[in-house]
């Protein structure tokens, strides 16, 4: 079935680029805010149980990256192959993988539900997680793994909206889950009459029952034409190894990547351990303000892969360019800003989460420090989009790999030979990051990705 699409299309193929970045990042960075909004409050509710409370959210984040990276898998490859077949108008091609990245999402969240669950002790255990900090962290992550689908389902219908054009959708969804997620936290956390205190896995709870509630209302939004176009036989459908596996070659790269990453991250945390629980603590902060720019950064991620998908599908690949470029100097500018923010003004933004000196000292050296390295983040993440969109996502794989990996060593000989002490850690990230903005630009600019076929 070929179809007429959308006025959402026609812009993003004919309109004003820059207007139209901004119309498709806007609602992804609110709803990215939101969620910036929801792992701070997470993070200063559970502050007042203490540092070791605070330390399990730490240790945690990174086994709860895992997911997300293997849910890119499906959310990158569902994104290039909608987008592109959204462009050239090919709306039976677009339903159909719409069908196959659902029933990949459902297949892969129940492996990744069962082996994380069991292996919940080991992961926290790799990362010297403490035995206190363990017994906080152990039914936090379990709760997390066990409410995995949601979080798969989810991210493949907001990538199936986004890649339509539709961008604002996901937002109202998302803006739902965090607001509740926000409203169920000091209850669970702490408790209310019936209501038992659940601690840490109170903030875990609250956002699997937020989550369930959105995964529902952004699929019965997509089954009820909310797309513009009509998604049918989605139980029905049979599910093709083939055409999963072509999802999972796109996403794959991407998602492989970003594996590396957070296995280099546990060895950075056992570095991170060495220096005690108020240095994992401090690190926690610095992450979820980091967090800021990155979630900024992915709006206009989205914005440059749907953008850069359709582009080509419409056979404009100069245009794809254009709008790549875009969106990434859109977010150079509003990261500039924040690192303005993280160098002037450090303390004033760790003392909102803690008030232990000990680990404000280390928060603010932490801020100093990713201050300085927050507008090659935006280089990093939008041109990972961009490459995305046109489904050519080895050259990212090529430079984030080993530009992770180097993370280790290099950290070692910051914090041990050369006496840097924990703020060796922090440079490594800021280093690093500069170092693979620096290529991935230089590769995108090359402009190969323009040839890729999906």
């Amino acid at each position: 079935m070929k179809a007429t699409n959308s006025a959402n299309t026609d812009s993003i193929t004919s309109g004003p680029i820059t207007r139209t970045v901004f119309s498709l990042a806007l609602p992804v960075v609110l709803a990215m805010l939101m969620e910036f909004a929801l792992a701070s409050t997470d993070y200063f509710w559970v502050g007042k149980l203490g540092a070791t409370a605070q330390d399990a959210v730490t240790s945690s984040m990174v086994v709860i990256w895992t997911i997300f990276a293997a849910i890119s898998i499906i959310s990158v490859g569902v994104t290039a192959l909608v987008s592109r077949y959204v462009g050239a108008k090919d709306i039976d091609k677009v339903v159909y993988y719409i069908r196959q990245g659902m029933a990949m999402a459902v297949g892969m969240a129940l492996i990744f539900t069962t082996v994380g669950y069991l292996l919940t002790p080991a992961m926290l255990g790799f990362m010297d997680t403490s035995e206190a900090t363990m017994q906080h962290a152990v039914p936090y992550l379990r709760i997390f793994f066990l409410s995995s689908i949601a979080f798969f389902l989810t991210d493949t219908v907001y990538a199936v909206f986004r890649a339509s054009g539709d961008t604002r959708t996901p937002t109202k969804v998302s803006v739902m889950v965090v607001l509740l997620n926000m409203a169920l936290d000091p209850l669970l956390i702490f408790g209310w009459g019936p209501v038992p205190s659940l601690g840490v896995a109170g903030a875990s709870l609250a956002s699997a029952i937020a989550l369930g509630i959105g995964a529902t209302t952004i699929i019965v939004r997509m089954l009820r034409g909310g797309l513009g176009y009509r998604v049918t036989g989605l139980i029905s459908g049979r599910p093709r190894l083939t055409s999963m596996l072509k999802i999972g070659r796109i996403g794959l790269p991407i998602s492989t990547q970003q594996f590396v990453f957070i296995f280099v991250y546990w060895f950075l945390i056992k570095i991170v351990h060495e220096f005690g629980e108020t240095a994992a603590a401090a690190m926690g902060i610095g992450n979820r303000m980091e967090s800021f720019s990155y979630l900024t950064c992915y709006g206009f991620s989205v914005a440059a892969a749907t953008m850069v998908g359709q582009n080509l599908g419409a056979k404009q690949p100069d245009r794809a360019a254009r709008c790549a470029w875009g969106a990434t100097n859109a977010a150079v500018g509003i990261t500039f800003i924040i690192s303005l923010l993280f160098i002037l003004i450090p303390e004033l933004i760790a003392s909102i989460f803690t008030d232990d000196p000990l680990v404000l000292k280390i928060a603010v050296d932490y801020l100093i420090i990713l201050g300085l390295s927050q507008i090659a983040m935006a280089f990093e993440i939008v041109l990972e989009g961009a490459f995305g969109g046109a489904g050519d996502t080895v050259p990212p794989m090529v430079v984030m790999i080993p530009g992770s990996a180097i993370r280790i060593p290099l950290a070692y000989y910051l914090v041990y030979n050369l006496g840097w002490g924990i703020n060796g850690v922090w440079w490594t990230l800021t280093i690093t990051s500069a170092l693979k903005a620096i290529v991935l630009a230089y590769w995108f600019k090359r402009g190969t990705w323009k040839l890729k076929e999906v």
